[in-house]
């Protein structure tokens, strides 16, 4: 049976469910990159997914007349990392966001569709988010199946050098054969040139950084509106300043 999930602040007229068993599948991580940062005419056999696999899979994910799933990843702080397959009759979005339930908002990450906007995440912070914490949620706790989840979101001119090698680790965890996985990792971050792409900073009057990006809903800091103390708990959470990690896969 389906388990709902509640988002107050989302759309009121819409059924999410939880989507979390649908990580246990290679095909699903294809679909999400694919449908979200990849190129959809690839060949889904060429990264070791069956055919019929991923095209149930993409229909599981783009079906409006089902409840929309959600995947969520529960950070440090008591806030959560959502992932909302958004499937209207004549649109499918991919809503990326953050919640705490003392806001009253969301803080929106961004959102892959035929209006998205993006990136929302630069390095540094979607590594902070993909490692598990202490803290208890329902939601992904895998290290590997955060970072792909939230992958999408990532857009960052100062790039380190195992970008790569990490993305094409956590696919090979998550079921991509590993030359494969190399492959797509490549495919995926098409890394800028140097000294291009979006460019993180920071403003005197809140401790988010901003993004440079004029299609990134974060050129103005994340979740606006929240208080002082609710954005330096944030801040530190996409620092990697949160609580200690569990010692789940690295």
């Amino acid at each position: 049976m389906a388990v709902s999930v509640d988002i107050p602040e989302y759309f009121e007229d819409c059924e999410l469910v939880a989507g979390e068993d649908l990580a246990r599948e290679p095909a699903f991580w294809l679909a999400h990159l694919l449908l979200t940062v990849g190129d959809m005419t690839d060949d889904p056999q060429r990264y070791g997914v069956d055919l019929s696999a991923y095209e149930d899979m993409v229909e599981r994910l783009s079906d409006p007349e089902e409840p929309w799933p959600v995947l969520r990843a529960p950070i440090a702080g008591g806030h959560t990392a959502y992932v909302v397959y958004a499937n209207f009759e004549d649109m499918n979005n991919v809503d990326f966001f953050v919640r705490h339930p003392d806001w009253g908002r969301l803080g929106y990450l961004g959102q892959c569709g035929p209006e998205g906007a993006r990136p929302g995440l630069s390095w540094t912070e979607l590594t902070a988010l993909a490692a598990p914490t202490s803290d208890r949620g329902e939601g992904l706790t895998d290290r590997s199946q955060r970072l792909l989840l939230l992958l999408p979101m990532l857009g960052d001119a100062e790039m380190p050098n195992e970008a790569q090698s990490t993305v094409a680790q956590a696919l090979t965890h998550c079921g991509v054969p590993s030359e494969a996985a190399r492959e797509l990792a490549r495919t995926l971050l098409d890394e800028p040139e140097s000294g291009e792409g979006p460019r993180w900073t920071l403003t005197a009057d809140n401790p988010i950084a901003i993004c440079s990006s004029p299609y990134s809903p974060r050129q103005v800091p994340l979740a606006l509106g929240i208080t002082p103390e609710q954005a330096q708990s944030l801040a530190d959470v996409l620092n990697g300043r949160g609580a200690p990690s569990r010692d789940i896969h690295q």
